[in-house]
């Protein structure tokens, strides 16, 4: 039971939006598209939820063909990360329009509106228009319509883009709960790791129109199969650099060495690229196996707790992500503290070896 793409595309004039994509993303888990901004989510979706036509290739909703199927024969819901509801109505009736599109009766309606509004903390505010509502209860309203419609496939497009952080932190810890049990395919897109990893289930990466990884989002955050892969599930931005193996040693291209350990001691002799994601990069001494690099502080951030650090180092430049607040110094050198334990290793051509 699934909604499942086989070597689907989407080409317009001379340009593919989505290079051949073969996915399945199964009921009754959450399925997440992770990538930036430009990289196809949104394009995929409409492709899913029948908005637009594929170029080549097939959808299918268990098992049934249904690439040519209108939106509304497909039995679904879509949630965009703008306000969408309709400014005439209350928000009972915005939450029951797919409803009496459909023509349940009345009792049934008003059940699955209540139950819906219940669930998103709404009852008291069924009456009232989006005008009177504020934007976390205008997205709690689209919410609550694509849960009472009961669906089959639910596609949320950055659906909490547009919120406050608050509301963006109370609604993600919900949706995985509002729609467990409900037999339907959840898709949700998302330019935020971070949010993929709260999230948990399953997610895609998607990079250039094209699906670089899928499968349990823990389990591709630990063991990206390319540095594209990588680069998508990581912000800020995963730190690479050349290194080459020579004996029981790693090398970095401009100064120190670790040694060989772990999986990198199986690789062979030669040249490669090393990646670490900025908090595994520290400030301070890690431990008696850390290695010490040093670099020009370039640029300071703090948030909240964390501190962020640009620095260079050769030709290289580098994050490092920690907790607390440093006294860096932009301009000046300053020693960090990498855990070769965290490292990944990729062929010179962005292939994983270790």
């Amino acid at each position: 039971m699934a909604l499942e793409l086989r070597a689907v595309t989407k080409r317009v004039g001379q340009v593919t939006h989505i290079k051949e994509t073969t996915l399945k993303l199964e009921r009754g888990r959450f399925n997440v598209l992770l990538g930036e901004t430009g990289s196809g989510k949104s394009s995929l979706i409409k492709l899913m939820a029948g908005l637009d036509a594929v170029s080549s290739g097939q959808i299918l909703m268990d098992g049934k063909d249904v690439t040519g199927m209108s939106p509304q024969r497909r039995n679904i819901s879509l949630v965009h990360q703008f306000f969408v509801n309709y400014p005439h109505m209350t928000v009972f009736e915005n939450i029951a329009s797919p409803l009496r599109v459909a023509g349940l009766p009345k009792a049934e309606i008003a059940a699955r509106v209540e139950e819906a509004a219940d669930l998103l903390q709404l009852r008291p505010m069924l009456n009232r228009r989006p005008h009177e509502l504020s934007g976390g209860q205008q997205q709690r309203t689209a919410l609550a319509r694509a849960i009472a419609k009961d669906a089959e496939a639910v596609f949320l497009d950055e659906p909490l883009a547009n919120l406050d952080y608050k509301l963006r932190e109370e609604l993600r810890d919900q949706l995985p709960e509002l729609f467990a049990g409900r037999g339907a395919v959840v898709v949700y897109a998302t330019s935020e790791p971070a949010e993929a990893l709260m999230l948990g289930g399953a997610t895609a990466l998607m990079h250039d129109g094209h699906v670089t990884q899928f499968g349990p989002t823990g389990e591709i955050y630990r063991k990206p199969n390319s540095l594209i892969s990588a680069r998508v599930f990581s912000d800020p931005p995963i730190n690479t650099a050349r290194v080459s193996k020579r004996g029981d040693r790693m090398h970095l291209s401009h100064g120190p060495s670790w040694p060989a350990t772990g999986a990198a001691a199986a690789l062979r002799d030669g040249d490669y690229i090393v990646a670490i994601r900025p908090h595994h990069v520290s400030p301070m001494p890690i431990g008696d196996d850390d290695v010490a690099l040093t670099g020009t502080v370039q640029i300071t951030e703090l948030s909240g707790s964390e501190s962020t650090a640009h620095f260079q180092m050769g030709e290289d430049v580098w994050v490092s992500l920690s907790p607390g607040v440093h006294p860096y110094r932009v301009g000046e050198d300053h020693t960090f503290h990498m855990d070769p334990t965290h490292c990944f290793y990729f062929a010179p051509d962005g292939a994983f070896v270790a």
